[in-house]
């Protein structure tokens, strides 16, 4: 193969892969990525055989053919090379030629036939929306993902395709994070699947603003089209928890709350939280709402904000990280904070189908 290419498609191709590349020793083809040049495009794709990416950018092919060579270490060629046009030739042996103003490199690479495949979406279940749409979806829900390997079916965000919407949640057990979507699909299509959270991160990082993106379902893996770039990856095998249980009925109150000043005081309050306490107080009363924090052997901090409010008094705690998270990835002005109870989980709302549920902890 040959193919004269930009040193900017190279290394927008090379780094829409590179977070996938694995150094798995078992199977050293896998920190290479493949690379294929054929009607005027450069194709670059890698895999750790759990998640998988591809990436088309322009190239004029002087030769069609393919090749695997180490990602990374292109990549750092790439980024280093002198002149903005890249010249790779590919000998019968295996040997990349890089070529590029005064430099000159030599890579061995390993044959494209050893490349893992990547799956086909024939008779796959088919759904189409934005990029941005999903990207938010994503976003505001993604950080209440377990990080407990043991509970391996919340290590991901649940995707339910279900009466015409499409419902994102993501649970660690002690705070959910629910989001909908109106979405047109065929009543065959309904179903639920478990996305990993590695692929969630790379679907952040790569999913835009308007452009179409359209998902491909099988029966254990998804794969997601963005045009330019297609993901691939596995699906966790599992079944979801019922995560409907753990919404409480109906509040007894909701209290209207600025999300950015909530959000500046919970930060300020938390920067005395450590390991041994990790927990904030708000102390509701009369249009009066006081967050503290008191830490031993550090000290404690306290803020008071005005609110509209006229229940009774109570005090409710909270990990303040996990309070902070939903208010982070919102972009209301306003949100909503329900209440039953001190020991009942308290529910974030705004105006959208979103809701965040976090369960309160216990003090002394």
């Amino acid at each position: 193969m040959k193919c004269i290419i930009s040193k900017e498609a190279l290394l927008n191709g090379l780094q829409a892969v590179q977070n996938v590349v694995t150094n798995r020793t078992t199977l050293p083809i896998l920190s290479n990525a493949l690379l294929k040049v054929e009607n005027g495009k450069l194709t670059v794709s890698a895999t750790d055989l759990d998640v998988g990416i591809r990436a088309v950018v322009d190239a004029t092919v002087e030769k069609a053919g393919g090749t695997t060579l180490p990602a990374r270490r292109l990549f750092s060629i790439a980024k280093e090379l002198p002149a903005s046009e890249i010249t790779i030739e590919v000998d019968s042996k295996q040997n990349a030629l890089i070529r590029s103003g005064a430099s000159f490199f030599r890579i061995m690479g390993l044959p494209e036939e050893e490349y893992p495949a990547f799956p086909k979406t024939d008779g796959a279940k088919v759904f189409k929306l934005t990029q941005g749409t999903f990207k938010e979806m994503l976003k505001k829900t993604s950080y209440a993902m377990s990080q407990d390997e043991s509970r391996y079916v919340l290590n991901g965000v649940l995707l339910s395709f279900k009466e015409g919407k499409l419902t994102v949640v993501a649970t660690d057990g002690r705070r959910l994070a629910l989001i909908e979507q109106e979405l047109e699909f065929p009543p065959g299509n309904e179903g639920d699947v478990i996305l990993p959270t590695k692929a969630v991160n790379e679907l952040q990082r790569v999913l835009g603003g308007d452009e179409p993106l359209t998902l491909s379902l099988s029966e254990n893996q998804i794969v997601f089209d963005l045009g330019n770039v297609v993901i691939f990856s596995k699906l966790i095998d599992g079944k979801y928890p019922n995560y409907r249980q753990v919404i409480p009925a109906e509040a007894k109150d909701r209290i209207v709350l600025d999300r950015d000043v909530l959000l500046s005081a919970v930060h300020r309050v938390s920067l005395l939280a450590n390991d041994k306490s990790t927990s904030i107080k708000l102390a509701f009363s009369k249009n009066n709402l006081e967050i503290s924090s008191n830490t031993p052997d550090v000290g404690e901090a306290k803020e008071t904000l005005s609110i509209a409010y006229t229940g009774k008094d109570f005090t409710i705690a909270f990990n303040p990280y996990f309070l902070m998270d939903p208010l982070k990835n919102i972009e209301s002005d306003e949100i909503f904070f329900d209440f039953i109870d001190e020991l009942s989980p308290g529910v974030i709302k705004y105006q959208k189908p979103f809701l965040y549920v976090i369960m309160p902890m216990r003090t002394a």
